[in-house]
């Protein structure tokens, strides 16, 4: 990065760490997402992580306002009280948010959490562990699902469901300022080893209660949607290309990727709202001027004309922009055809809003 020049006239140049996002998307029960609750950016005055701070000093003995993962505890607060009904939310995460500092956290604010845990923390009368404890829970029933290895290839696996309610002890070094919970575990464990693959072993961790197999495998499929923020954020990185800006200012960089958050919800929203409710009318998704571009640039097919009007039918519409070809078998357009043909269009009415301009 560059900051100027020196009295000699060369510019002066020097390393810094970038900016960090963390950010936390809403998503419905049936996968909508409906946009951001929170975001917090922030940098590092060096290059180190979490194994470079475990070198000096132990992390669980560290107060959590002196370290990064505070930001989960920040994000948690601001999302319960934009959305002003925290007993409705549940905050998921995956194992970098098996933070105890967390779990007491949702409870303040009356809301409920969902996280994949690392750590195998003290439990029932504080002589054993949660894995030990779960060791001894019977299987309360199995549950098959299918996954796709890194080559996209399909296949079933079948999991073993426990689930038990525990005593939760804080960590050692923090049982003075934070109290035991009572709190649901729940083992999804893959039976057999998969060849191609590394086997499903998922552990989690909430507030809610589980009674029923029904229950838990309710909890699997709302952990799955974690996926959508990685998603969110290919779109946010893949399409609107954020990490290839270059901007002199944090602050720039940050009101730029700001606008790219919008953008990339807009985009992701869309293609799943096509999924779920592909017949609901296109003008809640479309303005009247997208809607008169796109029918005049893209042909109607007279496979399409009984869904004039439809979301469907625009959708389709913007992906061929994008490159999507269509055809009788293909799947429904995804992230990448959708990019590219709103960037398409997003260009096409900016110039067609300046002709009228010029034309006026």
């Amino acid at each position: 990065m560059n900051s100027g020049k020196d009295s000699a006239g060369r510019l002066r140049t020097h390393t810094v760490c970038g900016l960090l996002m963390h950010s936390s998307l809403v998503v419905t029960t049936e996968g909508l997402p409906l946009g951001l609750a929170a975001v917090k950016f922030w940098t590092r005055k060096k290059f180190k992580g979490c194994n470079a701070l475990k070198k000096k000093i132990n992390p669980t003995r560290l107060p959590i306002e002196e370290k990064e993962s505070v930001r989960w505890l920040e994000n948690l607060k601001q999302a319960t009280t934009l959305l002003n009904e925290p007993t409705r939310c549940v905050h998921i995460g995956d194992r970098d948010s098996d933070i105890y500092e967390l779990f007491c956290a949702a409870r303040d604010a009356g809301t409920h959490f969902l996280v994949r845990t690392h750590a195998d923390r003290l439990a029932e009368d504080g002589t054993r562990t949660i894995s030990q404890e779960m060791d001894e829970t019977p299987v309360k029933g199995l549950h098959r699902i299918e996954v796709r290895d890194q080559q996209g290839n399909r296949s079933e696996a079948t999991l073993e469901i426990r689930y038990r309610r525990l005593r939760v002890f804080p960590p050692a070094g923090k049982q003075k300022r934070y109290p035991e919970l009572t709190l649901t575990v729940i083992y999804a464990q893959e039976l057999g080893t998969p060849k191609d693959r590394e086997p499903i072993n998922w552990k989690l961790l909430t507030d809610l209660p589980v009674t029923s197999r029904a229950q838990a495998i309710q909890k699997l499929v709302w952990y799955a949607s974690r996926w959508k923020i990685e998603t969110y954020h290919k779109i946010l990185k893949s399409g609107c290309k954020a990490e290839g800006s270059r901007l002199r200012t944090a602050d720039r960089l940050v009101n730029l990727i700001a606008v790219f958050c919008i953008l990339s919800w807009r985009l992701f929203w869309m293609t799943m709202l096509n999924r779920s409710d592909s017949g609901m009318p296109a003008r809640h998704v479309f303005s009247k001027t997208e809607r008169q571009l796109l029918d005049h640039l893209v042909a109607d097919r007279a496979v399409d004309r009984a869904l004039k009007r439809s979301l469907s039918f625009y959708i389709t519409k913007l992906a061929k922009l994008g490159g999507y070809l269509a055809r009788s078998g293909d799947s429904p357009p995804g992230n990448k055809v959708m990019w590219r043909g709103l960037s398409r269009l997003t260009d096409i009415e900016l110039g067609f809003n300046a002709a009228k301009l010029v034309g006026n």
